[in-house]
């Protein structure tokens, strides 16, 4: 019997559409791969997945994914059973109302994870090589529920390897640009818009080095173990993201055809007005019809370029890619990067394509370094560069506080304790003392959490079938708590008991190179140590 070839493939599992690519050992080159019943064939665009599942029995497990949904029309009912922009959903706070199918409770972590395992399953039925190294994409301002649920689903697969790569420094390397540059990556998709500015180096030979990048299982072989090559190192140097994409931007076409021609609102016409959007990408107008086979009314869907944009600026769009932009940049000066040091500006993602998307961009940098002709393929195939000799240094996106009790307001608020920026695994740990706050006091609680951005937040509900995200504008911080659990809140057993007055515990806070955050508890009382390097949660 013959051995099959082991198997090197990445997956960017997008908001509207996903892509597959696999190593060639044989052309030692990136391809992307097309797996048949799922992927959408066009001429025009690369294999892509529609990022879409319907579920025929929950108990069951028994789903159907991409195009799968779509050849049978399932995408255009109002059915429970059927899910789009379900990634948006997956690890967020939702409002509203989840189905129970089949006796189940359905959650849109549950729906992720089917439509991973079903993409990788049918795979291996179609691929002859064996997949035993996995690398996973995610956005740069996903929160740690999110890596944490994509770790997860990782564990129960059949691969010896799996690793997370930020899909803007994946675009960087799937670009293939010349060493030395200072590059910005604009990941514009479905559901997400996300800015990273990277630089790309290239160190001296180093016979035995191995991929980074942030390792979520490890069997028992690394595939870079005997590299030979030159390691190339992609530097994060500042970023900036927020929930906005092309699916915000559908609905937003369809309520203005609902207040203008007295459309519905309904898949169908979600799917007709992304077509219109799709069209004014390479023509000045577009046109769709539906006809409502209830009432046997016709609509004609009718738009033009600047009638589209007017949609855009009536829902801040423009403002809002600046304040990222601006983010960013800020960033960048502080470090002593001026927008005329940018070398390429990187497109991403199909919202990329909007000429008034490409329009906002050239305010920003010269067309001559604008490059856009790999939208769909660059962050699939460029993640594959982990598995072979890339290095990755990367900084933390988030910043991470405690939780304390504010007397002036009487509530609780954050303070941060390790900020944004910091790069890992960090060479010194942060120290923190505490006393006890209670006479008799047997124990310190300490709630640790994830601090978005201090300017706002992002809502995700449900509008009718619709998930949407809203912009917070309330000045407070938002906060994914880490720790707060019954059992996990408790960080040290004071024997004997504290008394207020005097600090008490000293509290060393380390990042370690896996992106994991430790802790370290002593007693200043009794010189013990309570807790060493204890785990607390895996950071974004």
């Amino acid at each position: 019997m013959l051995a099959l070839e082991p198997m090197t493939i990445a997956i960017d599992f997008g908001t509207s559409n996903t892509v597959i690519a696999r190593w060639n050992p044989v052309t030692q080159q990136a391809e992307t791969l097309s797996i048949p019943g799922l992927s959408i064939q066009q001429s025009l665009n690369p294999p892509l997945i529609p990022s879409l599942v319907y579920i025929e029995d929950a108990a069951k497990n028994q789903v159907l994914v991409g195009q799968q949904v779509r050849d049978k029309g399932l995408d255009l009912s109002n059915e429970p059973r059927f899910f789009r922009s379900f990634k948006r959903g997956i690890g967020a706070n939702i409002q509203g109302f989840m189905p129970e199918l089949d006796g189940q409770n359905v959650t849109f972590e549950q729906v992720g994870k089917w439509f991973l395992t079903s993409i990788i399953t049918q795979l291996s039925t179609a691929q002859p090589e064996v997949a035993d190294s996995l690398v996973l994409t995610v956005p740069v301002d996903s929160f740690e529920a999110y890596r944490h649920w994509l770790g997860s689903v990782c564990q129960d697969l059949a691969v010896q390897e799996v690793r997370m790569l930020d899909e803007p420094t994946a675009a960087a390397l799937g670009y293939g640009i010349a060493d030395q540059d200072i590059l910005l990556v604009i990941d514009f998709g479905g559901g997400t818009l996300d800015l990273s500015l990277v630089r790309l180096d290239k160190s001296a030979q180093q016979p035995n080095s191995k991929p980074l990048g942030f390792l979520l299982k490890f069997g028992n072989k690394s595939l870079a173990s005997d590299s030979k090559q030159k390691v190339k190192t992609a530097r994060v140097l500042a970023k900036a993201g927020q929930n906005l994409g092309g699916t915000d931007i559908d609905n937003w076409v369809v309520d203005y055809f609902v207040k203008n021609t007295g459309l519905v609102a309904s898949p169908l016409t979600t799917r007709l007005a992304e077509k219109v959007k799709i069209q004014l990408s390479t023509q000045t107008t577009a046109s769709e019809v539906y006809f409502n086979d209830q009432t046997f009314e016709t609509y004609e869907l009718d738009l033009n370029r600047e009638m589209f944009e007017n949609i855009l600026k009536q829902h801040a769009f423009f403002e809002r890619l600046d304040d990222s932009m601006t983010s960013l940049l800020q960033q960048a000066r502080r470090q002593g990067i001026e927008v005329t040091d940018i070398n390429s500006v990187l497109l991403v993602g199909g919202t990329s394509q909007l000429p008034a998307v490409q329009t906002w961009i050239k305010n920003y940098f010269d067309t001559t370094k604008i490059k856009s002709e790999r939208p769909f393929e660059a962050i699939a195939q460029g993640a594959l560069q982990l598995t072979q000799g890339v290095e990755i240094k990367d900084f933390l996106y988030h910043s991470y506080g405690i939780r304390y009790w504010d007397k002036r307001n009487s509530r609780h608020s954050w303070h941060p304790i390790v900020k944004s920026g910091q790069p890992y695994p960090m060479s010194q740990p942060i120290e923190l003392l505490l006393g006890a706050s209670l006479e008799n006091q047997p124990s310190i609680e300490l709630i640790m959490g994830e601090l978005g951005a201090e300017t706002g937040g992002t809502e995700v509900f449900f509008d009718g079938d619709r998930l949407i995200t809203r912009r917070l504008d309330s000045g407070a911080t938002t906060v994914k708590p880490l720790n707060d659990t019954e059992g996990a809140r408790t960080i040290a057993n004071l024997t004997p008991p504290g008394f207020p007055g005097s600090d008490r515990v000293k509290i060393y806070f380390q990042v370690d190179k896996q992106r994991f955050l430790r802790i370290t508890v002593e007693d200043l009382l009794t010189n013990e140590t309570l807790l060493e390097n204890q785990l607390v949660a895996q950071l974004s």
